[in-house]
This record gives structure tokens, sequence and C-alpha cells, in this order.
């Protein structure tokens, strides 16, 4: 590949003092395991999690026979607001499972706390490093989590090691005298409210753990291998080691920690560095503004660094879990209504295609519970998820307008349907996308009903999250989220049933398509239902869902596409920005990004970085630093907001709606200028696309095809009369600015575009 470029230091995560807070940490992880590397020296602690550690006992209410679709139907055209509450809510704030599950630590203790320190983050490596000097004494701490094996490292050498000694500590789960901390949530419970029992410690040689049981099936444990390399160095493995890994799962992580500690760091290090290194290869970025150059090489590292094939995916902390002795905020759970599918927005278009495939095999590997689902709750046929779900797709309850969402599903199909596209994976759509759609649409056909004007509409209608819980929650049918989702999943069928032959299918969502209504559009734009607008500043823009991520109204579509989209826009920007959370930003700035509003695109994300995030990068949610950007002062961190960051940066830079490539559609004329440049950025159907600008001109395209295929690019040169210059043929040809040019490329083929 031409133009290599791994993340410099310049890229990397320094700080120059204590960090205090968990969600401030230097963040490690490997898909499945996470570590959070934070502290003052006295001690320097190591906050550990693991993907797939839940406690997944369902509650009484989610089981009763009061738990349907048909009821909540009941309940809200009689109004009855406190039934809603009791049977579809409250109990989701009042007991404290199911939830996610933080591991426990290794803290490193001193005799003094740090009089200096100094934290890394080697963003190419992925591998923390700590230097402090405590008493007088320097002391290095370095640590990674191997990419491959699974295994955490640690190597801490200095002039003193025989005075920091490594300490094991479970979560907080017996400690009932944690305080509340200040509301961040609707759920301030403490750890302990779960009631497990106690840890057990236990050593051997040079081993150390505790095992955690709690009290439903799930035991889990932190080991630890030691080996002392010299009088000045150590070394130690670990593992967050649990019953899930099968039988003799805890001798076999002693075994496997301690031969693991007898190969050493450095040799651990060389195949751990060797992944990240074609990590980092598979797309990259050089920006003239570093600091949002600096964001998207942090962000991929995150997303790497939480999401792997073979591993669940992120659900709300990724592999990161909090740490101050309570439950993750909001139950560390999946939200499909927005969170999840905010996720998994940019890996494509990044080309970290294995990653982001940890989303898809989760969904298709859950079908048998969204078919269960479907079947209970919403007595149809089909497949449906909760919107607010545990690991293995039970429902959790909460807002049932928002956790029980129908649409919310459809949501879930663009993640298909986005994979097929940017892939061109024709036996994909035929296996999965396809059935993961159809079998979508018959749990929605079960529930549309037609009107006397043939109409159909759903029987209760919402918009996450507008109006909160209240009965003005219940908009009338069908909200223009819904409505997008619907359409968009409908006439998506059409499409892909046509070019799948499948006639009978063809001519049901077509019928299925014209029934349905029109979205709602005032002076305003999109409406959030037929007879409201948005009317205060509001977090969610789920009203505008058919400009983005649904990309179904286009604004060089039509004159009423622009008008639309620009009414909306403005009408957002009237609003303000005064009760908008940290993904609101980033879920603007997409929108800019449709309008070619480059200077507003990129002004939303540096408010996002600069106000909404950590030092570390993580999305806390709120303007925790009461900078005045919103009234939303929590901090609870949450991914989602992360990657929807870096896909508008992404959309910015590159869009391939339609078929149609456009480089730097909606980018600032000081980047123009500067220079941008990207290589190996993902466009639809397997074309991978590189570019660059400089001096205020566009001056190469390339694309290289995954497979064959007739590719149409923009002429976005300062020229009409460009060269297409492939392996064994260079051709001119002529194409007016603003016009398209067709590419067919064979697989494996390269073409590079330049103006004459």
């Amino acid at each position: 590949m031409k133009n290599q470029k791994l993340p410099s230091k310049n890229h990397d995560l320094v700080f120059n003092e204590p960090i205090r807070r968990w969600d401030e940490a230097l963040p490690l992880g490997n898909g499945l395991t996470g570590c959070l590397v934070w502290g003052n020296g006295d001690p320097l602690v190591l906050s550990l999690d693991r993907g797939d550690l839940w406690d997944t006992r369902l509650v009484p209410e989610v089981q009763g026979s009061g738990f349907t679709y048909r009821n909540l139907i009941e309940l809200v055209r009689n109004e009855d607001q406190q039934q809603i509450r009791s049977r579809f809510n409250n109990f989701f704030m009042t007991y404290p499972n199911p939830t996610k599950l933080p591991a426990g630590r290794i803290e490193f203790q001193g005799e003094n706390a740090a009089e200096t320190i100094v934290y890394r983050l080697h963003l190419r490596e992925a591998k923390a490093e700590v230097n402090w000097i405590a008493g007088g004494a320097d002391y290095q701490l370095e640590s990674f989590l191997h990419a491959e094996n699974g295994l955490g490292y640690i190597r801490l050498q200095g002039e003193h090691i025989d005075a920091i000694n490594l300490k094991l500590t479970p979560p907080a789960y017996t400690d009932s005298s944690i305080e509340e901390a200040s509301k961040s949530s609707s759920l301030d419970l403490s750890l302990a409210s779960l009631g497990y029992p106690k840890a057990e410690f236990g050593s051997e040689g040079d081993s150390s753990w505790f095992y955690q049981r709690t009290n439903h099936e799930l035991e889990y444990a932190i080991v630890v291998a030691k080996r002392s390399v010299s009088e000045r160095t150590i070394e130690w493995v670990y593992t967050v080691a649990a019953n899930l890994d099968g039988e003799d799962w805890f001798d076999q992580a002693k075994s496997k920690v301690k031969a693991a500690a007898q190969i050493g760091f450095d040799e651990a290090l060389l195949a751990h560095t060797a992944w990240w290194e074609k990590f980092w290869l598979q797309s990259t970025l050089t920006l003239s503004e570093f600091e949002i150059e600096k964001q998207w090489y942090l962000t991929n590292y995150l997303f790497g660094s939480c999401s792997r094939k073979g591993a669940p995916p992120m659900p709300l902390q990724g592999v990161w879990t909090a740490d101050e002795g309570q439950l993750p905020p909001w139950k560390g759970d999946y939200h499909h209504d927005l969170n999840t599918e905010l996720s998994y927005w940019h890996y494509l278009k990044a080309n970290h295609l294995q990653e982001g495939e940890s989303f898809l095999d989760f969904l298709w590997n859950l079908r048998p519970a969204a078919r269960e689902f479907a079947q209970n709750y919403f007595e149809s046929s089909g497949i449906n998820l909760p919107s607010v779900m545990t690991i293995n797709g039970k429902p959790l309850g909460g807002w049932p307008m928002y956790s029980l969402s129908p649409t919310n599903q459809i949501w879930l199909c663009q993640a298909f349907d986005q994979y097929w596209l940017y892939t061109g994976d024709r036996e994909f759509l035929e296996t999965k996308a396809y059935i993961y759609m159809k079998e979508t649409a018959l749990c929605l056909l079960d529930l549309l009903l037609p009107g006397e004007d043939g109409i159909l509409r759903l029987p209760v209608s919402s918009s996450p999250e507008i109006h909160d819980d209240s009965l003005q929650s219940w908009l009338t049918p069908n909200s223009n989220f819904d409505l997008s989702l619907l359409r968009y999943l409908f006439g998506r069928l059409t499409e892909l049933a046509e070019l799948l032959k499948e006639k009978a299918d063809h001519e049901k969502w077509t019928a299925v398509l014209k029934q349905l209504p029109e979205l709602a559009v005032n002076d305003t734009g999109l409406m959030l239902s037929p007879d409201e607008s948005l009317k205060v500043s509001h977090r969610h823009l789920s009203h505008a869902m058919a400009i983005y991520p649904l990309r179904m109204i286009d604004y060089r579509g039509s004159e009423r596409d622009k008008e639309i989209i620009d009414h909306t826009i403005s009408h957002l920007e009237i609003l303000g920005k005064g009760l908008w959370v940290g993904y609101t930003f980033a879920w603007m700035a997409a929108l800019y990004t449709r309008q070619g509003n480059g200077e507003a695109a990129r002004y939303h994300l540096q408010q996002f970085w600069n106000y909404m995030c950590s030092p570390n990068g993580f999305h806390l949610n709120g303007d925790y630093r009461n900078t005045g950007v919103t009234v939303m002062h929590y901090r609870p961190f949450t991914l989602e907001g992360n990657m929807a960051a870096v896909d508008a940066l992404q959309e910015m830079l590159l869009q391939t709606d339609h078929g149609m490539i456009r480089p730097f559609p909606a980018v600032p004329k000081e980047w123009l200028q500067n220079g941008a440049e990207f290589h190996q950025f993902r466009g639809e159907m397997g074309v991978l696309v590189s570019a660059k600008a400089i001096s205020g001109e566009l001056q190469y395209v390339e694309l290289l095809a995954e497979r064959e295929g007739m590719f149409q690019l923009e002429n976005r040169f300062p020229s009409e009369l460009l060269q297409l210059e492939k392996p064994e043929s260079v051709v001119q040809t002529s194409c007016p600015k603003g016009c398209v040019v067709s590419i067919h490329l064979k697989k494996g083929e390269r073409c590079r575009i330049t103006s004459i």
C-alpha cells in the first residue's frame, strides 16, 4: 500500500499529573478484556473488565403476563400512566439486575504517593506507560492487553521495586458503606445491592488470584502470575477468566498465565504490536488541523480495543465498565434506540470490517431470542429484539416507548444493509442481510393496522426520547421516527427483492410501501409526527432519521429534499443546544455534512471533543465541566458519541451515497487549502478510496476495487480534463466539473485519477 502511515508519538495520550478517576484513565482493550490505568502511585490502579461478565437474572415483571405490547397499547389508550410505569419501567430503576459487571482491580501499592508522574498511552503499540517518582525513587510501569492471546502483561521497573506490592481487589460487592454518588442517572445502586458473597483469595508459588462467586450461575476470577527478571524488573501476566470458558476454566487460567509469564513481556509485545500495525494500515488520515486528525486515530483505537470479531460487541461502556462501587450507567446494557447503532456507524468507511462484524455476528446469533421476544411480547411472527436488553437478548424494561419500541429493530437492520452496501458481498446479502431484514418486516407487518383511508399505522407511536416518559411521549401515529424506519425497511426490501429476483417478495414489499404515508413536513422541516413539531431543544434527533443516518432525503436529489433538509437544520439551530448531550453534537455534525457545510460540521465536532469528552477521549454525555455549552452537567460514560463523531468526520471527507463517490464534499476551506488526505476509506460495493486536496484543489483520487464493478466518481477536480491511470493503461477523458465519470475496474485493479 502506498503512503503507509502509523500513529506517531504526537498521537499519543500524555498526562503530566495524577489521573484520579477511572473515566479519565489510559484505556487498554482486546475486544473481550478491558483495562483502565490510573491513580497517583499509591496506589496505581488497573481497573479490569470483561465484556461477557453479566448478571442476566430477569426480574419477575418482564416475565409476567402483563408484559406485552397488547397491554401497553391498552394502557396508553386509557392514559393510565401509573400502570404504564409500574408494568414496564419502575423495576428498571429499583432492581440492580440484570446488569453488566466489572471484573475488579490490580493495584500497585507503594509507601508514598507520586511526587511527579507522567502517563503515556502509546497508540501505535496499544501500550500504557507510567513513569513516576515516589520517595525519591524512580519507577516505570508498562502494560498492554495482548491483541491475540487475550492476556494482560505488566512490567514494573525501578530502584526499590520490592517496596511496591501487587494487590488484587474484587469489585465492592460486599461494601454496603459506599454512598450514593451525585445523581448521574436514575440508577445509583451500589454493587453490594446485587447480594454477592465475598471473593475468595488464594496463591500458589508465583501465582495469586481472587475467585468471585455470584448468587447465580456466573463465577469468575482474576489470576496473576509473577516473574522476577532482575533486581530492578518484575513482570506479571494476568487474565480475567470465567466459567463461561468451559470446564476446568480456573485451572486452565492458572496454567495459561504461568506459562505466558515464562515467555516474557518483550516477546509477547512483538506479536501484539504486529496485530495493531495491521489494524492501523487498514486506513489512514492526514489533516492540517492535527487535533482533529488525532481524534480520528484515538477513536479508532478505542474501537479496535473494544470491538473484535469473536467477542461481544460493545455495550454502553464497551470493555470499560465503571469502577466506582456502583452499577454502571444504565446498567451498561445494550441500548438500541441509538447507542449500539451509533457505536457501529463509522467502522465500514474506516475499513475495519472484522472488528465491526462483532455486532453483526451478535445480532445474527440472537435471532432465536429475537423470535422469542417477538412472539411473547409483540405476539407476532418474525424477529424483534428489546431495545434495552441483556447480552443474551432479554428485556430489562425501562421507558416502554423507547425500551420496547418495535421500530428500533429496523435500525438494527440498517447495520446489515450497510455492510452489504459497503462490501458488495452478495453471499452476505443472500444468506444474512436479506433474511434478517425480511424476518424483521414480518414482525412489523403483524403490528401495522390499516385505517379507513387504507394507510398503515402502528397502534402507538413515539420518537426517542421526546417528552421523556410522559403521556405526551405517545405521539400521533406514525411519528416521523417510526415512519422513516418503516419506509426505509420496506423500500430497501423492495429494491433487494428485485435484485435477488424474489418476485413474490417484491410484490409484497411494494404493496406495503404504497400503503405507508409520506413523512410529515411543515415550515420547520421534518416534524415529530403528523400533528406536532419539535418545540424545544432536545438531545435525540430522532425526527431527522430520514436525513441521517437513513439518507432517504438527498440534498442533491430535488429542490424539495434540499428545502426539507435546510428547514430541519435551521429549526434545530433556532431551538439551540441547551438540552443536548454529547452524541447530539456528533449527530448534528453529520446532518451538516448532508448540506456540504464543512464549517458547521467541524464546529460541532470541536464542541463535542472539547466539552463533552474526558481528557482520555471518553464521551461523558454532559458538559461536566460546566462551561455553559448545555445545561446537562452530568458525566455518565458511553461510547456511541465517540464513534458517531468520527463517522461525521469521515462523511466530511468522503461520501459514497447511492453509488456516487464524492471526495471532500463537506470540508472547511482551510483544510482544502492547507492539506487533507485519506487512504483506503471504504466506499460502496467494495471500493477503497484514497484522495488528497491541497492549495484549494483536489490533487488525486485513487480507487482500488475489491470486486469487479463500475464506479461513479463526481468530478471535483479544477479541470474537466481528467487522466485515468491503471497499471496497464492511461486514458484521458473530458468530464465537466460536477458531472460523473464512470470507471470500470476488475477485481484487485487500481485506478488513479488526476486532472490535466
